[in-house]
């Protein structure tokens, strides 16, 4: 009878127990503000990211330049290792993804490698004067060059208008220059 009764006040101090922790969690979860209709992605500026790539980066860093309103940058990453890797990751106007990939590694592997296995059509497409080769893939396509010691690829989910329109708006960006000015002799 005895160990019924312990038994039973240990079910009983177990519900206890959970009961005070749901309540509290119901105080935090209250207490804590929500905004339903907040965008989760941030944007983030890229101008320090590419200020620094540029300065290590054995080619010209391309950056997009007079974008119209509706392009959100989302994620930026140099890695000076071996290939000295640029991205500067966008959501297009429609909210599809497009991103600016540079490296100095062997354009046959780091073209599928960030293209997650993208093949060359054999098309090619004018943008911003320059022209690009037309890659198509099950996850992305994109828009490839190999110049100046680099391979540069604009891919995405996006469609080939707006892949089109970035490799268009991008521009070699320079370093900002450091130090003071000369001062001037008089």
């Amino acid at each position: 009878m005895a160990a019924a009764k312990r038994g039973n006040q240990k079910i009983r101090d177990m519900v206890l127990s959970m009961a005070v922790i749901g309540g509290v969690v119901a105080v935090v979860y209250t207490a804590v503000p929500h905004d339903e209709d907040a965008d989760p992605l941030k944007t983030v500026d890229y101008r320090v990211e590419v200020t620094t790539a540029q300065r290590s980066a054995p080619y010209p860093v391309l950056a997009p330049q007079g974008l119209p309103e509706g392009w959100r940058a989302t994620s930026v990453t140099y890695r000076g290792n071996e290939d000295k890797a640029w991205h500067l990751g966008f959501l297009d106007p429609d909210t599809e993804y497009v991103a600016v990939e540079q490296s100095t590694a062997d354009p046959a592997k780091y073209v599928p490698k960030v293209t997650f296995s993208a093949k060359d059509s054999g098309r090619t497409k004018q943008a911003g004067g320059v022209t690009w080769q037309v890659w198509k893939g099950e996850k992305y396509d994109a828009l490839v060059r190999t110049d100046k010691n680099a391979t540069t690829v604009v891919l995405g989910t996006a469609s080939d208008e707006r892949l089109a329109e970035m490799a268009a708006a991008l521009k070699p960006q320079q370093p900002e220059p450091t130090g003071s000015p000369e001062p001037k002799k008089s």
